[in-house]
């Protein structure tokens, strides 16, 4: 009878941390930050499938690492932050219990399955100040941490933070925000170690401006971004994009009075104004 090898838990454990680890430095990177309008978040990222996406009114979500395992979750957040926004109150769902609820899921994964996920993702809620934005970070292995203004995700993660914590500012403008991003994730990944210029195609960019009413996220994209990349200072605020799916628009006026409350045995419905409109079948038998 073939006898099973024995490795013992703190080796299973070891194990799992090293392959996601390594599937996640693999990727390429991305950094979200704070500045004087709301949270920026920036990925370096040359195909269509997006890492930037939004959760809820206030709330986004950027992540590295496997695309379809990190989009399973996203889809889990989105689909969770909807119940309780439907069930409960609008105010109720926060960054802080959509990144437990990250946290509980990717911990179970990471503990009781074969293969860990190779995820790392940030939950970032705008609030009405720079001092009040939250902006959480969960690991692989469920892990989360509260970052302060700033975070780095993938690839060369340490040396990325090293450039946003010499020079991050939460009271920059948005160009000055996005050049400080864009510089941080060219630092790294250059021919000889030499940095490299990023250009707007090869990057995915989105903010939650903390002075929008409602829906906070906006993607940038287009002239947009080659203008704030080009360090111009006169791209408008209705300029810079919309966000994923726009809300429906206004609906038209209910009537007040529905052909339920007419008396079907009393006085008829009154006639309509317009000659040619015919009059509502009440009794529903064409009369």
């Amino acid at each position: 009878m073939a006898m099973q090898f024995y490795a013992s838990p703190e080796q299973v454990q070891r194990d799992r941390s090293e392959y996601a680890r390594k599937g996640i430095a693999r990727g390429r990177s991305a950094v979200v930050l704070t500045y004087e309008g709301g949270i920026l978040l920036v990925a370096e990222n040359i195909t269509t499938l997006r890492k930037i996406s939004e959760i809820y009114d206030k709330i986004g979500f950027a992540a590295v690492g496997r695309y379809n395992e990190f989009e399973n979750l996203r889809r889990a957040g989105v689909r969770m932050a909807d119940l309780n926004g439907y069930s409960f109150d609008r105010r109720d769902v926060t960054g802080r219990g959509l990144a437990n609820a990250f946290t509980q899921t990717l911990g179970a994964i990471f503990s009781e399955t074969q293969k860990p996920y190779e995820v790392e993702i940030c939950i970032a809620q705008v609030g009405a100040t720079p001092e009040s934005d939250e902006l959480y970070r969960i690991t692989y292995d469920g892990s989360v941490m509260d970052e302060p203004g700033f975070m780095a995700m993938g690839g060369q993660a340490e040396a990325i933070s090293n450039v946003l914590r010499e020079r991050h500012d939460t009271a920059a403008e948005l160009q000055d925000a996005l050049a400080l991003a864009a510089e941080a994730l060219g630092s790294v990944g250059g021919e000889n170690g030499q940095p490299r210029r990023l250009e707007a195609k090869q990057l995915e960019v989105a903010v939650l401006d903390r002075r929008r009413k409602g829906r906070a996220f906006r993607r940038i994209a287009g002239s947009s971004l080659n203008e704030l990349l080009a360090g111009s200072a006169d791209v408008a605020d209705a300029d810079l994009g919309e966000v994923d799916a726009a809300p429906p628009g206004p609906a038209e006026d209910k009537p007040t009075v529905s052909a339920a409350s007419v008396d079907t045995e009393g006085e008829a419905p009154a006639a309509s104004d317009d000659p040619a409109e015919p009059a509502d079948d009440v009794n529903g038998d064409g009369s």
